[in-house]
């Protein structure tokens, strides 16, 4: 069932090793089994969770290229983690080149992640809080599915190294104010992506 991760990301420009495999199956099983208990995603099937999740999160790999942002030895923040996406699918994909925070408000949540982090043998920091109460600032701001895009813009834009972007990751609809800051790119194997990308001047 793997497989088809590997083969959707090669269709669609990402290159996946066998190493990145395993812990992406180690991670599917991790959430699987964790998900009967702590409810991290409503998303529950496997072939859902390899497209809705881990494809859907390393799509930022091609908006990183679009968008001219190189993320490699940056500070990296996902804002609304949840159960890791997008941050874990991309620091499996860059692995040591980025230094990611995860941010999460949810104590299960933070749990989760902790425990997932050793599973996998991948470094990251779970930031068990509220955006407003971090004073942390990164080069690199991403979120999916955390709120309305004005709300998170607001909590981002406090966590952004100046000069630094933010990406929030959207499905068709974006607010008719955020248009100009918009990138739609379509994906083999996903419905239409929207991403909005905004850099703090």
């Amino acid at each position: 069932m793997i497989q088809k991760l590997a083969n959707l990301a090669e269709k669609n420009g990402i290159h996946l090793d066998d190493g990145q495999i395993k812990k992406f199956e180690i991670y599917m099983n991790l959430l699987l089994k964790w998900n009967r208990v702590y409810n991290l995603t409503s998303v529950r099937k496997k072939e859902e969770i390899i497209t809705k999740h881990f494809l859907d999160s390393l799509t930022l790999v091609k908006v990183f290229e679009k968008a001219g942002i190189n993320p490699e030895g940056k500070k990296v923040a996902d804002l609304g983690a949840g159960g890791g996406f997008p941050g874990v699918p991309l620091k499996i994909y860059y692995k040591e080149k980025i230094d990611l925070y995860l941010i999460e408000a949810v104590q299960k949540k933070c749990i989760f992640l902790e425990m997932l982090k050793k599973e996998l043998d991948v470094d990251y920091t779970v930031l068990c809080k509220r955006a407003e109460e971090i004073s942390l600032q990164f080069d690199i701001v991403v979120s999916r599915a955390a709120g309305e895009s004005f709300d998170v813009l607001n909590w981002g834009k406090n966590l952004l190294k100046k000069g630094g972007y933010i990406i929030i990751m959207k499905g068709k609809k974006v607010e008719e104010e955020l248009r100009p800051f918009t990138l739609s790119i379509k994906f083999y194997g996903l419905p239409e992506r929207k991403f909005i990308i905004v850099q703090k001047r």
